[in-house]
């Protein structure tokens, strides 16, 4: 028998998403599934599927399940959130501009951004970073990772890895324009030392307070945006005087602004609906 799915599909600052709201919990989704549907020729085509949720803490409203689009699943989706945010107010689940989300990666505040009553985007409390390998997590003696050398192809390359709810190691360059980041980065994804593997960026620090950026995302490849990835970037940045604490992070995609703030990180980015649909969730359609 077919299952017809509702969806909605949004997207964050070039990151895109498919949206499909579960709160009985009754749609099961396999890696198989979530591949075909986010196959940009047989399926709907995104970066991501995100499953709305009834919480399981009494401190959040509601509960984010993150699919990468190669089926794995993910602590936390900076972009991704800020779309599930403009979800819940689009269809009625909250009538205020405040809402606490959970996800395996923390429970996270989200502050909605309004444009003419239509909103437009969100501010996330994005939570504590970590630059800890026991946090991000890293197979180490060491207790952190920053500044430190490595070797990929012969090419030496200096990294610091940071935990922003998920795993990140952030590269500094001169030029990101003339970076092979998809030949460097799926090999510093899959590197041992990364039991969770992790996502690579590779910045350009244009001055104290902009950056340029692109990110490869684990389980995904080069996206436009990655909001976990800008948090991490800056937050790695500041750790070595490079900036300061306040940047605006200019992705293939657009740009965020994010804050370092003691040991937490705020995020501002926008979140745009593209469009609703149904589809057939057939599982020979998986093939």
């Amino acid at each position: 028998m077919n299952k017809v799915l509702e969806f909605i599909k949004s997207q964050g600052a070039g990151n895109d998403f498919i949206l499909i709201s579960d709160l009985k919990k009754i749609i099961e989704l396999n890696p198989e599934k979530i591949r075909w549907l986010c196959n940009r020729h047989f399926g709907i085509g995104a970066d991501g599927v995100i499953l709305v949720r009834p919480p399981m803490s009494s401190k959040a409203e509601f509960f984010m399940l993150f699919y990468n689009s190669d089926g794995t699943m993910a602590e936390m989706c900076g972009n991704g959130i800020r779309c599930f945010a403009k979800f819940l107010y689009d269809q009625c689940l909250i009538t205020k501009d405040t809402v606490s989300i959970e996800t395996p990666g923390g429970i996270k505040d989200v502050q909605l951004i309004f444009n003419n009553k239509e909103v437009a985007g969100a501010k996330v409390n994005m939570g504590n970073f970590s630059f800890k390998a026991i946090d991000i997590p890293i197979n180490i003696e060491k207790k952190e990772l920053i500044d430190e050398e490595i070797e990929v192809d012969s090419q030496k390359l200096k990294i610091t890895c940071v935990s922003t709810g998920n795993p990140h190691c952030v590269i500094f360059v001169k030029n990101v324009s003339n970076v092979p980041i998809d030949i460097i980065g799926p090999k510093i994804e899959n590197m041992k030392i990364f039991p969770n593997k992790t996502n690579v960026e590779f910045a350009q620090v244009v001055n104290k307070s902009e950056i340029k950026l692109r990110v490869w995302e684990r389980g995904v490849g080069e996206t436009l945006a990655c909001g976990t990835g800008a948090c991490a970037t800056v937050v790695a940045a500041n750790k070595l005087g490079l900036t300061q604490k306040r940047v605006s992070v200019h992705l293939l995609g657009g740009d965020l602004e994010i804050e370092i703030m003691n040991n937490d990180v705020s995020m501002i980015g926008p979140a745009k609906e593209i469009f609703t649909g149904k589809i057939y969730l057939n599982q020979e359609d998986c093939n």
